[in-house]
């Protein structure tokens, strides 16, 4: 049988940030491309909202043919519904003008139910949210420039800095622009199978740092849930040359931060310890390298390890199935 369609409410306002819905609307619709090839029905059926028919982005081009705000939207609709609010320019969100404020009375009578009626905010769309309401007692993100504005309009919520995106059903936050692409991939992922995500992440050409794959099967991948500038120049620079004479205090230079720092940097944003990531990063390589016919010594110094017997005992210290020598099984339990 079926998954029933879902139907997505982008609701646009003047200024909308033109790049918090167009990324994750384009992610939907090749989502459908994607489960229409495999014989599958297509899942999202996106519809654009707002109190106007038409609106300004934030780039200048209008937006005609907006529908109405649906009322009533109840707790239980037909078809289950997503209703995605997005961020508008400024260091701060103004609310008091009339389109806004018709949008927060119509966003104060929502009744939120996990997979039926659900809210999805991008970038400033959850100060929108806050001021909705709908956010007290939840855990939420947004941009930065917002956090201390999201947690003066709600102090109730439990917001969350320094992520991607924030998971607290029925309410998905993300923190803005493409990290609303990460969000729908995310949500794409566990509705459609991650092939359908990783299709569609690579037809965006997106890097999927907090995409649908298993953690486990793609460390250069993860371990990058976070928007610590300084973590992610390490990050980089480990991911790119595995193999060089890491040390914690040559990461640290990299991050320009004390060894100590660094490793609580690590540990508070990646939730892994520096060297425990560079075997990681390095066992990767060497999978790599065995995978494109190198033999185990080839493999072991082309991702950095001093022997044979180190990659082995990383092979084994991460719970790898198969062995070095078998390239045919590789992979994560």
């Amino acid at each position: 049988m079926a998954a029933p369609p879902l139907r997505i409410l982008f609701v646009l306002q003047p200024g909308s940030l033109l790049l918090d819905w167009a990324g994750p609307a384009e992610a939907l619709r090749l989502a459908n491309q994607c489960l229409q090839a495999q014989g599958r029905e297509a899942r999202f059926a996106r519809q654009f909202i707002g109190t106007q028919p038409e609106a300004a982005t934030s780039v200048g081009c209008m937006i005609s043919g907006l529908q109405p705000l649906p009322t009533p939207l109840l707790a239980s609709p037909a078809t289950p519904t997503w209703v995605v609010l997005v961020g508008q320019p400024g260091q701060t969100i103004d609310v008091n003008n009339a389109p806004t404020q018709a949008l927060l009375h119509w966003l104060r009578g929502l009744r939120l139910v996990p997979d039926q009626l659900e809210l999805v905010t991008i970038c400033a769309g959850s100060v929108l949210a806050a001021h909705a309401g709908l956010l007290a007692g939840r855990r939420v993100t947004t941009h930065h420039h917002h956090l201390e504005e999201l947690q003066a309009v709600e102090p109730s919520c439990q917001v969350i800095a320094n992520r991607v995106f924030v998971e607290d059903a029925p309410v998905y936050s993300s923190a803005g622009v493409t990290t609303g692409v990460d969000l729908m991939l995310h949500r794409i992922s566990g509705l459609c199978g991650e092939v359908v995500a990783a299709q569609v992440a690579q037809t965006m050409v997106v890097a999927m740092r907090r995409g649908p794959q298993d953690p486990e099967l793609s460390p250069f991948l993860s371990y990058r849930n976070h928007l610590h500038p300084a973590l992610h120049r390490v990050q980089d620079a480990v991911s790119s040359q595995p193999a060089q004479d890491w040390t914690v205090p040559a990461m640290a230079n990299i991050a320009h931060a004390s060894p100590r720092h660094l490793t609580r940097l690590f540990l508070e944003n990646a939730g892994i310890a520096p060297l425990q990531y560079l075997r990681r990063i390095r066992l990767a390589a060497a999978q790599a390298a065995l995978q494109s016919g190198s033999n185990v010594t080839q493999a072991a110094e082309m991702a950095g390890f001093s022997s044979d017997t180190q990659l082995r005992r990383a092979w084994h210290q991460f719970d790898m199935t198969g062995t070095p020598s078998k390239p045919e099984t590789l992979s994560n339990k």
